[in-house]
């Protein structure tokens, strides 16, 4: 009898010696074999001794094997000796001379009777090297069949017979295990077979679903044994979960959101139009900076998007030629000290264009302002009338002079200009203008704390590349040259194929006014208009006439025209496409319509700009801001009134998308809403300053704190959604609002149940708190919990220093009111009530008194206390609940004054906020 061996990866021949963790079957003699275990092996668990194996002849017991223990005692009747296992078909692999391997295709168990030895055997499966699964004492010539080919037949009925044909060779008992082969075949089938003399994979299919459960299932079940014996892990699957939200901004070219998806991973470039620099910067420069300031850090520091960020200066452009032009001429006529008869006659001269430009103006708004010009000139020149007639001089009627200077200025610059602005030639005349504005509004940008571009760009540095650009829109055969200035085809654009002009507005093309307005004021003359081919063409570059600044070209000396400046200079620095591009709402036509198309003319393509974004109208009280009303507000103005963090909690509950009205209303919610968010602040640093010990700060949670964790996360999720819903920051606010209100109401359950509550908790949420406001741009300077005390624009945040001294000093004073009440001494109580009432304050400190409980010590912005001491004096307003009076922890319990399950002021369900439209 050949030598037989069995490990792991099937049969094989085998050496005497014992293999190390597994076991073989090895003969010594054709009559003589050994059954040998160590380790455990091949998972059929721990070593059970050494046994010899002697096969009985075939005509004296065929199918019966006989085992001797040699060094493992079992239960036999005689000693030493096992009974016979007497196995209907013990199958084992044998090959005369070759090495036989089966893969490992799972084991049969079977118990050895009386000596507990586990007695592998084969099963359905491939063989290789030619091996047999015989019964004992069957011929090893013979073939088995072969799962391979059954597996390739792609038809399921023929794979069906195939499968019936080898399984009919088949004994499937008590005790059957798998192999892959059995899983691979049991999967491709639909379901058991209906014809009925398929009965072989019918008995077959029932064992197989016994064991898997259906068929095509994803993996066998946990404690199966695998082809080694090994059991398996049970199947895993990752939880469903939600679609995680994606960031979607509303785009102007498509008037929806639409997913924000960068060109370049996450690099994102975003080019946006700057001011025009030639007067002061007013709230409406606020509106589209700030939002776009709040967009940027929100895609930065948030979405952890590559920001790129350029912005354009615009120095040269017919406003700014011609108030330079004013300026320069008024000044000059000041300096000359006109007598009050010259002023008169140079008045009433000024009058007469004057009066009958008023005559022809058909807007409302502007004619309501040169009505009142005209209104202030006549007032002033009244009283100088009469001296002048009767020669008097003296300083009386000098200042009369400069009080009518003052007031006629707008009227006697305009009319110098008609006069005399062909005559001025000086180009710094034109240069010094923007630059002293443009510096004027980098420190109102400061101010509000904007951050700055990361590239800034001035029209008047980038003069070549304009030349260049135009130079290839006119090769591309979109551009023409007429008189010395050239334009844009739109026609032509408009008809090319691939193209397509108005973008934006296409409602508004063919707008005559809105074209002019956009050409500007010394391009709109009868002369300038005859040179175009088409009424809605554009001039790229403009030829200077006597009066304006001029750059040499091919065309001749010239300028630019406005829409070719944003096109040059963004095309520049970020090429043919940008992710981003950015202005105001009344900016979509014809600047940015004629930005396209340019754009897209010189770069031949489509997509100039991915995403257009357009920030929405700011109104005054309801109303357009108008120097005509008087509501014409300067940024410089606005930050005497609210500081720059209040403005921008103002903006946060607005959409960036949408008008935003800058009324007293609104800077009353502003107020209110960083009351209450620094009163929280202010109540968890004073929580967090109280002493205690390490252990302490981890005390066991109860329904309150779990509750208030999950809504903590809720709203954190909340949060996230509105950010990514066009970064809906009034939603997002109103979410942090709502925090904030469930955080006072939980504080003040503690409180009243003379219970600590969870510091952990309540700094994790302050300081999620904080981290949302300095990515919105609301907390200015490093601070780790909370708005810093050191007040707006420092970099100093004194509460480290100063805290401890008004902590020492809160507590003497505790001492020595303790002492005044016990000796009843009033007047020490009255000094202590006037520290806190009126010396501190004024310093910026907060002294709140609780009853039995140790005095809370604030830091506060000086303005924000004064503002309260004088509200808590008038009492109450008829029109305004006080901010002390709605928001502030220190003098009501919030469980007092809000019944159970009502809303916290400026939650979700307040009307003042309510989300709008998209």
């Amino acid at each position: 009898m050949p030598v037989l061996g069995m490990k792991r990866s099937g049969f094989r021949r085998s050496p005497r010696s014992q293999p190390p963790g597994g076991w073989a079957l090895d003969g010594r003699s054709p009559s003589l074999g050994y059954l040998r275990t160590s380790g455990d092996a091949a998972g059929f668990g721990p070593s059970v001794g050494s046994f010899r194996l002697t096969p009985v002849p075939r005509k004296a017991a065929p199918g019966v094997l006989w085992a001797w223990s040699g060094r493992s005692s079992c239960s036999c009747a005689r000693p030493g000796r096992c009974r016979p296992i007497s196995p209907p078909r013990l199958e084992l692999s044998r090959s005369g001379s070759s090495t036989v391997t089966q893969g490992s295709r799972g084991v049969r168990q079977l118990a050895a009777k009386g000596c507990g030895v586990r007695v592998p055997a084969p099963f359905p499966g491939r063989v290789r090297n030619r091996a047999c699964a015989l019964p004992l004492g069957a011929d090893s010539g013979a073939q088995a069949p072969d799962y391979r080919s059954i597996l390739s037949i792609s038809d399921e009925a023929a794979r069906v017979r195939a499968l019936n044909e080898h399984l009919s060779t088949r004994s499937y008992v008590q005790g059957f295990s798998l192999s892959q082969a059995d899983v691979d075949a049991f999967r491709q089938l639909s379901g058991p077979p209906a014809d009925a003399q398929l009965f072989h994979v019918a008995r077959w299919f029932r064992h197989v679903a016994a064991i898997l459960g259906s068929p095509r299932a994803p993996a066998p079940p946990c404690g199966l044994q695998a082809s080694r014996g090994r059991r398996t892990q049970p199947p895993w699957s990752p939880p469903a979960g939600s679609e995680p939200c994606q960031l979607r901004l509303y785009n102007s070219l498509t008037r929806r959101k639409d997913v924000f998806v960068p060109q370049d991973g996450r690099r994102v470039t975003w080019y946006c139009c700057g001011p025009t620099v030639y007067d002061a910067s007013h709230m409406g420069h606020a509106r589209s900076y700030i939002s776009f300031d709040i967009l940027r850090r929100v895609l930065r520091d948030y979405f952890k998007f590559d920001v790129f960020y350029c912005m354009n200066i615009t120095d040269i452009d017919d406003k700014i030629i011609k108030r330079a032009r004013q300026n320069y001429l008024f000044e000059q006529y000041r300096e000359k000290q006109p007598q009050a008869v010259q002023l008169l006659e140079d008045v009433h001269a000024a009058l007469q264009p004057f009066s009958a430009k008023l005559r022809e103006t058909s807007d409302p708004d502007k004619r309501q302002m040169l009505e009142r010009l005209e209104r202030a000139v006549r007032l002033a020149a009244e009283p100088l009338e009469e001296p002048a007639r009767r020669g008097l001089a003296g300083e009386e009627l000098d200042g009369r002079v400069q009080v009518l200077l003052e007031e006629a200025k707008d009227l006697l610059s305009d009319w110098l200009d008609s006069m005399h602005g062909s005559e001025v030639s000086d180009n710094s005349i034109f240069s010094k203008l923007p630059k002293f504005w443009e510096a004027e509004f980098h420190k109102d940008m400061e101010a509000l704390n904007v951050l700055p571009p990361d590239v800034l760009t001035r029209v008047s540095e980038y003069v070549p590349e304009i030349v260049d650009f135009v130079r290839k829109i006119v090769d591309n055969g979109y551009g023409y040259v007429s008189n010395g200035s050239v334009y844009f085809d739109t026609v032509k654009f408009a008809n090319s194929e691939g193209h397509c002009y108005g973008k934006l507005v296409p409602e508004a093309v063919g707008d005559q006014k809105a074209l002019q307005e956009g050409e500007g004021d010394l391009s709109v003359s009868a002369e300038r208009l005859s040179e175009k081919r088409s009424p809605s063409d554009f001039a790229l570059w403009k030829a200077s006439k006597p009066g304006e600044p001029s750059w040499p070209c091919p065309w001749g000396k010239g300028r630019p025209g406005w829409h070719i400046e944003c096109s040059a200079m963004a095309g520049t620095l970020l090429g043919a496409s940008m992710d981003l591009h950015g202005g105001g709402f009344d900016l979509r036509f014809p600047h940015h319509d004629n930005e396209l198309a340019q754009s897209e003319a010189y770069f031949e393509n489509d997509c100039w700009v991915r995403y257009f974004l357009h920030t929405g109208h700011l109104t005054i009280a309801g109303c357009k801001m108008s120097k005509s009303l008087k509501n014409f507000i300067t940024i410089k103005d606005a930050l005497k009134k609210h500081s720059a963090r209040q403005l921008r909690l103002a903006f946060l509950t607005h959409s960036w998308k949408d008008a935003l009205d800058y009324s007293a209303d609104s800077m009353e919610a502003a107020l209110r809403l960083e009351k209450l968010l620094n009163e929280f602040f202010l109540n968890v640093k004073d929580l967090l300053r109280a002493p205690v010990e390490v252990a302490g700060q981890f005390e066991k949670w109860e329904d309150k704190e779990t509750e208030l964790n999950k809504s903590f996360y809720d709203k954190k999720a909340a949060v996230h959604e509105a950010l990514c819903d066009n970064v809906d920051t009034r939603a997002a606010m109103e979410e942090m609002r709502a925090l904030v209100g469930q955080c006072n109401q939980y504080m003040a359950a503690r409180k009243a149940a003379r219970r600590r509550p969870s510091r952990a908790l309540l700094e994790s949420i302050a300081r999620y708190l904080t981290h949302m406001l300095k990515i919105f741009g609301a907390i200015e300077e490093e601070s780790s919990l909370g708005f810093p005390v050191g007040g707006p624009g420092t970099s100093l945040n004194l509460e480290p220093t100063v805290m401890p001294y008004l902590q020492v000093l809160s507590e003497f004073r505790e001492g020595v009111r303790r002492v005044a009440r016990e000796h009843r001494v009033p007047e020490v109580l009255q000094l202590s009530d006037a520290l806190r009432d009126d010396i501190l304050p004024e310093l910026g400190v907060r002294f709140e008194d609780h009853e039995g409980l140790p005095t809370v010590v604030k830091l506060v912005d000086r303005d924000t206390l004064l503002r309260e001491r004088e509200e808590k004096k008038r009492g109450p307003s008829a029109t305004c609940v006080p901010v002390t009076a709605e928001f502030s922890l220190a003098q009501t319990p919030v469980s007092s004054r809000l019944p159970e399950g009502s809303a916290w002021p400026g939650s979700t369900r307040n009307p003042r906020y309510p989300r709008g439209n998209a």
